[in-house]
């Protein structure tokens, strides 16, 4: 049985709405660039939202209280997605946001005054916590009846779609607003080169030559109804979350297991949640970081599960970067997107194919297809693996 989904929004490298993210896809146009609002290496290559906090802060009307990066990705996104829902006390409502960095921006500038002596704004820590973005959201939104925040490194977008979606099938909800927001900081860009896998050029997943991945922020947000909220509401389907499945493979603190266990288990899971065949699913939005690790891995767990018949595949992380743990809600929007504008996104900077598995993405955007049905991967820090899958049906 799937899951209703209402609305959506998003902001990325690649835009700052549903509609921009949507013709920059179209276009085939990256959103990472040289370093321009972070106080990074010049040079540095990452998939930056293109506002700053004060433009940000001003098109919110959030005021100057103390406010995160990624609260203000975070409310961008979700004001979108709610669109002009209003409550009611017939209708319980949640909401479950996730995230890695959390206020960390914010924290880092604190930490550099406090240790610089220059009086610092303690107000800053209390945007740190990582709920903080989650609580900022259901205040500006209105949203009291549930709240909750994940941190499941960069799966961590697609469980807040996958817990949501079984509090509304378990009637715990009538809707709930699922998704995720992280922003760059010095300490995440500097964690990933000392792990000695961020690319000092443009990433390409699943390419022989990949070497690394680029990081970039945003969020993106969902709106998942139940049929009762839906006739109280009015709003009309867009799309359906149909299967989800999270496995651990516990292989290691921050690689993948190199026979694509987890990933195996998540995405065999996920379809037979779903009730959708293999051969009906028309698109595989992949993780695809760029690393040397998780692509092989991906790559070997797409051959478990699909055999010699994989469907059409791609990253979408070389048009944003790796945004975290807003990644799975980010490419949760692509996917409808995919299926909405029968679209195939094309895997950026693709030109050779793993050696081991000779896996090919799609290289260039395909259009007028029919796209019914989309799997879409998400794989953490910890062996933690979570596939979705969405289609155009129930």
């Amino acid at each position: 049985m799937g899951v209703r989904i209402t609305g959506i929004g998003i902001v990325s490298a690649i835009g700052l709405t549903v509609a921009d993210n949507l013709q920059s896809l179209k276009e085939s146009r990256s959103g990472i660039g040289p370093v321009q609002y972070l106080e990074e290496a010049e040079g540095l290559l990452v998939g930056e939202v293109k506002m700053s906090n004060k433009a940000l802060q001003n098109d919110l009307s959030t005021g100057a209280k103390a406010i995160s990066r990624t609260s203000l990705l975070g409310l961008k996104a979700a004001k979108e997605a709610w669109g002009d829902n209003k409550h009611t006390h017939k209708i319980r409502t949640g909401i479950i946001s996730s995230t890695s960095v959390g206020g960390m921006d914010r924290t880092e500038d604190f930490y550099k005054a406090y240790l610089a002596g220059t009086n610092p704004d303690y107000h800053i820590l209390k945007t740190h916590d990582s709920g903080s973005t989650t609580e900022r959201i259901a205040a500006e939104l209105g949203i009291s009846g549930y709240i909750n925040t994940l941190s499941t490194a960069c799966s961590s977008g697609a469980n807040a779609i996958m817990l949501g979606a079984r509090l509304l099938l378990s009637g715990k909800l009538d809707r709930v607003l699922v998704g995720g927001s992280d922003a760059l900081t010095k300490f995440t860009i500097s964690g990933f080169r000392s792990l000695m896998i961020y690319d000092d050029q443009w990433c390409r997943p699943f390419d022989e030559t990949r070497s690394g991945l680029n990081l970039g922020e945003g969020a993106a947000f969902l709106l998942l109804e139940n049929e009762k909220s839906i006739q109280i509401s009015g709003n009309k389907t867009i799309g359906y979350v149909n299967g989800w499945a999270n496995a651990a493979d516990a292989y290691h603190q921050t690689a993948s297991s190199p026979d694509g266990k987890g990933a195996t288990l998540a995405i065999t899971n996920a379809l037979a949640k779903s009730g959708i065949a293999m051969e009906h699913i028309s698109y595989i939005n992949a993780h695809g970081t760029g690393t040397k690790n998780n692509d092989l891995s991906e790559s070997v767990a797409l051959r478990n599960v699909f055999g010699d018949n994989i469907p059409a595949f791609s990253s979408t992380k070389p048009f944003t970067g790796h945004t975290l743990a807003a990644a799975g809600a980010i490419e949760a929007v692509f996917s409808i997107l995919a299926i909405q504008q029968k679209l195939i996104f094309p895997n950026l900077n693709y030109n050779t194919p793993i050696t081991e598995t000779g896996l090919e993405p799609v290289a260039s955007l395909q259009t007028e297809r029919p796209v019914g049905a989309v799997l879409s991967n998400s794989f953490g820090f910890g062996g933690n693996n979570s596939s979705l899958v969405f289609s155009d049906h129930d």
